[in-house]
């Protein structure tokens, strides 16, 4: 008997639709503006070779103490001015980190093409999920639980191919990171478009991380099957 007012009340706890999309509109704002300290930061490390050294383990916990720090402070000030200065010196490290990659890349006679290649596949994949969360109907909200499982799978494998150094694992782990981060991208944009995320920087934050890893996850896929070495 209460299952209408249940439902009501949940209808009306909603935001309203101009509210969501103020939300979708800043997160895609923050979200461009946030690849300009990432391209810096990726061209600083190129150029200067900061992050050369930084391979294996080292590379891990630099990485891994760096990104989940500033997660950490992300989500502390996300709702204050501090927020933003904050997310755009997070995309800053994830260029610095991205540029051992791709400095690796640029050593291959073709590795521009490969590149451009990585931005095009994944710019793709966030107009086709951008335009599926806008068409799609159902409610994916019960998407969330399997996909962290999966992303922690990915992650522990990830360590684990640190040490054991497989070429064949490497395949593995890239395209099954291509399939769990774009489908992220579909999930965390369903939800601003259906009012679950009300927080920009948020949103920006998890669909910035899911293209990260799309992109470094096509590159490294070109790189291993498509890369000119001669």
């Amino acid at each position: 008997m209460n299952q209408p007012f249940q439902t009501a009340d949940y209808i009306d706890a909603l935001p309203s639709a101009a509210v969501r999309n103020r939300v979708l509109r800043n997160t895609y704002f923050l979200l461009a503006l946030s690849m300009v300290p990432t391209v810096l930061g990726a061209w600083l490390g190129v150029a200067t070779g900061i992050t050369a050294s930084l391979g294996g383990i080292m590379g891990l916990v630099v990485f891994m103490v760096g990104a989940f720090g500033f997660i950490f402070a992300i989500e502390k000030t996300k709702n204050s001015a501090a927020g933003v200065p904050v997310l755009l010196a997070f995309t800053f490290f994830m260029g610095l980190m991205l540029s051992r990659m791709l400095a690796m890349v640029l050593g291959m006679k073709n590795g521009s093409d490969l590149i451009m290649t990585a931005f095009g596949g994944t710019a793709g994949v966030f107009v086709l999920m951008a335009s599926l969360s806008t068409v799609i109907k159902r409610d994916l909200s019960g998407m969330g639980k399997w996909l962290t499982v999966g992303a922690l799978v990915l992650m522990v494998g990830a360590i684990i191919n640190v040490f054991v150094a497989s070429s064949t694992g490497m395949i593995v782990i890239s395209m099954m990171a291509v399939a769990i981060f774009s489908a992220f991208i579909l999930y965390d944009l369903k939800r601003i478009v259906d009012g679950g995320e009300t927080n920009y920087i948020s949103a920006t934050l998890g669909i910035y991380l899911s293209l990260f890893n799309v992109f470094q996850s096509l590159l490294a896929l070109l790189g291993i099957f498509g890369g000119d070495r001669d």
